[in-house]
């Protein structure tokens, strides 16, 4: 079996990441997930030497300092984190935000759920495709 999926949350609300690490919680069996609450921290964190990188990204849009835009926007013009890929997750369901996101190289684009069973739904789906998704060569050592 491969190592489990790591994952970094950016998301400025305190409640959501800790919503979404109860759910994720559900399936540490696939995946790791480390939480921050702004894309000043992610950068931060993800520029720290000796740091595992993600094998995926999940950014909210919506975050007071430097939006989700603004971040994805760094890690795709850094050589060392273009190739992570990104999920926007957002409750922002505007045209004009999902069409920012893929013209800056998002991923993909989820939308959460408002209710808990059907985030729990979106989360194994995103888990699913993901896990198997990751490319086979994606390091398991600190990058």
């Amino acid at each position: 079996m491969s190592r489990p999926l790591r994952l970094l949350l950016v998301d400025d609300s305190l409640i959501d990441r800790h919503l979404a690490e109860e759910v994720f919680a559900e399936y540490a069996h696939l995946c790791q997930v480390t939480t921050v609450g702004s894309g000043q921290e992610a950068l931060a964190h993800l520029r720290t030497p000796g740091t595992a990188l993600p094998d995926v990204v999940l950014l909210d849009v919506n975050m007071p300092g430097m939006s989700g835009f603004e971040v994805l926007e760094a890690l795709k013009t850094d050589p060392r984190l273009v190739q992570i890929p990104v999920v926007m997750l957002t409750t922002s369901n505007h045209d004009h935000d999902i069409t920012r996101a893929y013209t800056l190289h998002a991923s993909s684009y989820l939308i959460k759920s408002l209710s808990f069973q059907e985030f729990m739904a979106q989360v194994e789906g995103f888990l699913e495709f993901w896990t198997r998704a990751r490319l086979t060569s994606w390091p398991d050592a600190v990058s």
